[in-house]
């Protein structure tokens, strides 16, 4: 339903010159979603998200936030949305309090605001008084978060957040933004390119693949039919690829020695693969090491679809 819908597009899509960026978007974001937005540079993610900012016009469609469109009204607009695209749009030589007093009064806002956002994104008193100039990447980020939640937006637009971030970074903010639905009512939209990641935040994943939208769905639907791959190490490979070929499997070489990536026939679950191979190979004396199965990721599918869409550039 279209008023379950925080964010919806139909047919969005932005030229320059004589190439189009993106073509017929249709997105379709629910209320208090986390939505992963994946796509290889360029394939036009950055672009999508300043059309929903009202930083782009348009060359076509149509963008409705809580079921309103939003074309002429971008000041309505910018009052329900909070954007973080790049954290060096900071003042270097502000505190962290400052920068956050700059939007504070540009959006009319009580002081008490400021002591509210800075919670939420956890950065102290201390910190928030410090020059930004001396601030980590992260500390950044934390700050352009609490910036975007100025006003309680309705909808939140982050472009890579996690980008450039050290391994204890990326955790703190993975935690930071699988709380906001809950800690703030907004809808988030989180570009990455970082798949891993997306795959523990987002509660929702549109694939971008030269400018066009490829994939969206529920995480939770798309896992549920994503390619399952079963881990067989033995000493007998060769006769082991045959018997797959026998089956009618598809198999693949393993990085590692002495290991085989299996392929079952879609839809058979797991619970009858891996018996089923197993009794086959023992029947035939294939000694098995080891016999793991493995759901495929949102990384290999991300780049199976890449792969299909990669000689398809838009006319």
């Amino acid at each position: 339903m279209e008023l379950d819908l925080a964010v919806s597009t139909t047919g969005l899509g932005y030229r320059r010159g004589q190439r189009d960026i993106v073509r017929d978007i249709d997105l379709q974001v629910p209320c208090g979603a986390i939505y992963g937005f994946l796509g290889h540079n360029g394939a036009g993610k950055t672009t999508t998200l300043r059309l929903l900012l009202g930083l782009l016009r348009p060359s076509g469609g149509q963008i409705r936030i809580d079921g309103r469109p939003v074309q002429g009204q971008s000041k309505i607009a910018a009052r329900q949305v909070g954007a973080l695209l790049d954290a060096r749009s900071l003042y270097p030589a502000l505190s962290g309090m400052q920068n956050l007093d700059l939007t504070r009064r540009l959006l009319g806002l009580p002081e008490s605001e400021m002591t509210r956002v800075l919670g939420i994104v956890e950065l102290s008193p201390t910190a928030a008084n410090r020059r930004v100039e001396g601030y980590s990447l992260g500390m950044r980020q934390r700050l352009g978060l609490a910036r975007a939640l100025l006003g309680s937006p309705r909808l939140l637009i982050l472009d890579e957040p996690c980008n450039g971030l050290d391994p204890d970074g990326i955790v703190a903010m993975r935690q930071l933004l699988r709380e906001l639905p809950s800690k703030t009512g907004a809808t988030v939209i989180l570009s990455s390119h970082l798949l891993g990641e997306i795959e523990q935040i987002a509660t929702h994943v549109g694939i971008l693949a030269a400018g066009r939208l490829v994939i969206q769905e529920a995480l939770s639907s798309l896992q549920a039919r994503q390619r399952m791959m079963i881990e067989l190490r033995t000493d007998a490979g060769d006769r082991a690829r045959t018997l797959v070929d026998a089956m009618g499997w598809e198999h693949a070489e393993a990085p590692d020695l002495g290991m085989l990536h299996i392929y079952p026939p879609s839809g058979l679950p797991s619970a009858n693969a891996v018996p089923l191979l197993a009794r086959n190979l023992v029947a035939i004396d294939i000694g098995i090491a080891a016999l793991v199965p493995h759901r495929q990721s949102l990384e290999q599918l991300y780049r199976h679809v890449s792969v299909e869409h990669a000689q398809r550039s838009i006319p």
